[in-house]
């Protein structure tokens, strides 16, 4: 009787065709899920050390495109225009610069959630495909031996394991990073409402300096 390794390596080995590039793929989503998890956990960071500064009164160097377009929207104002305009004017340039920072920042969620979605069916196609595997191994054989059975029931299992292994973590990523992200658009909004505040106040400083 041959010796039956169930090892990750040998079963990968002893896997068919399809169920090989199924393994393939899977470990390929895995590693390309941690490489988004730790990308969006990066960002967060640094956008949530740039809010700090900011709140302590330093200067954000990653934040300084939102505030750069508010600079830009106010300039571009004509001469007359009320406050109230100015202010809705200047929030909703910032705002969109803010949403732009958000959206590149958390740019690799999308595809977390499509592997979360869709790695434990791409496993569940290696399953269903192992287990006909392992049926035409007894019929071929006519033998129910483990022998027989444990190769293609081995690389049912695989399939199942390596799809949730790429779908947990990238499902846990997903969620989590998003409820992260979430709070930080939260707290772009202030810093984009003071700024704008900001903004058209040493605007009215230099309309009142001009005035005299």
């Amino acid at each position: 009787m041959h010796d039956i390794s169930l090892t990750p390596a040998a079963v990968f080995a002893q896997a068919g065709p399809v169920v090989k590039t199924v393994l393939v793929l899977l470990l390929a989503a895995s590693i390309l899920s941690w490489v988004w998890i730790v990308e969006a956990v990066v960002a967060f960071m640094r956008l949530s050390a740039a809010l700090r500064r900011s709140r302590n009164g330093d200067e954000a160097t990653i934040l300084a495109t939102v505030s750069a377009a508010g600079a830009a929207a106010r300039d571009a104002l004509p001469r007359g225009t009320s406050e109230a305009d100015r202010r809705a004017k200047v929030v909703d340039t910032m705002t969109r610069a803010a949403r732009d920072l958000i959206l590149k920042a958390e740019a690799g969620l999308p595809n977390l959630a499509i592997v979360s979605s869709v790695a434990p069916f791409v496993g569940l196609f290696g399953t269903v495909w192992g287990i006909m595997t392992s049926f035409a191994g007894i019929a071929e054989a006519r033998d129910t031996s483990l022998a027989v059975v444990a190769p293609g029931i081995a690389e049912a299992l695989a399939a199942t394991a390596w799809g949730l292994a790429a779908a947990i973590p990238a499902s846990i990523g997903y969620n989590r990073i998003g409820a992260l992200f979430n709070r930080t658009a939260i707290a772009l909004d202030d810093f984009v409402q003071a700024e704008a505040e900001r903004l058209i106040g040493a605007d009215l400083e230099r309309a009142s300096a001009r005035s005299r």
